[in-house]
């Protein structure tokens, strides 16, 4: 038998390019295939998936079809409530406590990965550049970036679940 994360990698790009087309824009599609990986994985906890690609498309396009509806709730809002709301202006502290333990967790996850792994994931989640764009920087292939990526989220969702749980 073989294991969920590796058969569905053979989508990705696939994946990507479907929702590319839908949304777009590669940066948004590439950013929702990391999320529908993770969700899928998460949800099946390792066991196979009677069919893995249909699963990991509607999980896809659940996760567009809930983006679009924030964005639509976002939009309807109006300004005045971010002027008079102090969430808005800085969180409390036990959220800004709960915030910088979290980070704390990430971080310590992100050092036990490799450092092209970490390093993918970084240039991806923090400097916003593509796949192609990390490449080319790292010398590798973009099949290689996205398997650290995902790997990278995969990894991180994991150790954190399992420290928030202690």
């Amino acid at each position: 038998m073989s294991r969920p994360g590796v058969v569905l990698e053979s989508y990705y790009r696939e994946l990507v390019s479907f929702l590319c087309a839908r949304l777009g824009n590669r940066q948004a599609a590439e950013d929702v295939a990391h999320d529908a990986y993770i969700r899928v994985l998460e949800r099946t906890g390792g066991n196979d998936i009677e069919h893995p690609r249909a699963f990991l498309y509607r999980t896809a396009l659940n996760l567009v079809i809930d983006g679009h509806r924030r964005g639509l709730l976002r939009q309807a809002e109006p300004l005045e409530v971010l002027d008079t709301d102090e969430r808005f202006f800085s969180p409390a502290p036990s959220q800004s406590m709960d915030l910088n333990q979290r980070l704390d967790l990430m971080q310590r996850a992100l050092a036990e990965l490799s450092q092209p792994c970490r390093e993918c994931f970084l240039l991806r989640k923090l400097d916003g550049l593509s796949h192609p764009q990390i490449a080319e920087r790292l010398g590798i292939s973009r099949s290689l970036v996205e398997k650290h990526i995902v790997n990278a989220m995969k990894h991180c969702r994991v150790r954190m679940r399992e420290w928030e749980s202690q």
